[in-house]
């Protein structure tokens, strides 16, 4: 999720005729479903140690192959969750180009820098894959059960080529950070 306003000062950045927006951390719970999964990893470990060292002792290729994909597998779960946790997206939007870049760990891993057609080329889109039963029926104590689908970011490029900025489910918010980009 990006800030909406420029008054968040720590995630929003405005600087001579640009804007940069970061996308937000997860909340503090999610670090201690994080440690809990990292007990998990641990307690799993200390239980296959034991057996993973005798299945390499073996010297059987099979059994070598398959002590290793275990090992890889237990030490790639808590450096992939931690990437994820540190994952960081941010829009920089200044005349007629976007930059969306890709963070893990504050090092950038992907970017991707849009000339737009012009400075507001920016428009939203209503997606819903599939409407469900509540909301084919359309009954008011049903309401709250409806899939109401959720809303693109797009730009438009030089090319008259859309691409994908952002998605949100909430209109309102998506409203704000498309209004927020145009300004700039």
């Amino acid at each position: 999720m990006f800030p909406v306003s420029e008054e968040e000062a720590d995630r929003v950045k405005v600087k001579d005729q640009s804007i940069t927006i970061k996308s937000y951390g997860l909340p503090m719970i999610f670090w201690g479903y994080l440690l809990a999964i990292l007990v998990v990893i641990g307690a799993m470990y200390l239980a296959v140690s034991g057996p993973i060292d005798k299945l390499i002792a073996t010297g059987d290729q099979i059994n070598v192959v398959l002590a290793y994909a275990v090992l890889a597998t237990i030490y790639g779960l808590p450096l992939t969750l931690l990437a994820l946790y540190f994952y960081e997206k941010s829009i920089t939007k200044k005349l007629d180009q976007i930059t969306i870049t890709h963070k893990v760990f504050w090092i950038p891993v992907m970017k991707k820098t849009i000339e737009l057609k012009d400075a507001n080329s920016i428009e939203l889109n209503h997606f819903m894959d599939s409407p469900n039963v509540a909301k084919m029926r359309a009954q008011p104590e049903l309401r709250g059960f409806e899939n109401k689908g959720y809303y693109e970011l797009f730009a438009t490029d030089k090319h008259d080529k859309k691409i994908f900025i952002d998605r949100h489910s909430r209109k309102a918010d998506i409203l704000k950070i498309r209004d927020l980009l145009k300004k700039y």
